[in-house]
């Protein structure tokens, strides 16, 4: 493994997507999982990466902004994980984010933090090349 594991998530899972359980070994996080559309009380694993990526890259986006000088003000991300069927009939995903930085005004600099984070964010790194992820600035593509 290259780098220094500066943290490590456990998890445990039993029934997968279709009447799944999934906690976290320290307790904090406990779900039913259940397939999109599901009647049933639960949440998908489309869900869970949606709000991990979006949380993740907001602090990224925290540490861009310190390197940068600059206030982003609070913050606010609406992300969506797309579930999408592949050639040979499996399946991917994709995401969209929109970023919203209320201390940002100039567009330029609203993109050119967002495509900063992009390129230091751990899911960003994870994912890159392997799905489609696009990105907007204060309503504007990045």
């Amino acid at each position: 493994m290259a780098g220094q594991v500066i943290y490590t998530a456990e998890a445990h899972v039993t029934g997968g997507r279709v009447h799944g359980h999934g906690k976290t070994s320290d307790g904090a996080l406990e779900v039913d999982i259940r397939p999109p559309g599901d009647e049933e009380a639960g949440t998908n694993p489309e869900q869970l990466f949606a709000v991990g990526y979006a949380a993740c890259f907001e602090s990224a986006m925290g540490a861009i902004a310190r390197r940068e000088k600059v206030d982003v003000g609070d913050v606010s991300i609406d992300s969506r994980v797309h579930l999408i069927t592949t050639e040979n009939r499996g399946f991917n995903v994709s995401v969209e984010m929109d970023v919203i930085m209320p201390g940002i005004t100039d567009p330029d600099l609203a993109r050119k933090i967002v495509e900063a984070t992009h390129g230091v964010c751990p899911y960003s790194n994870a994912t890159r090349g392997n799905i489609d992820a696009t990105f907007t600035a204060n309503g504007e593509p990045v």
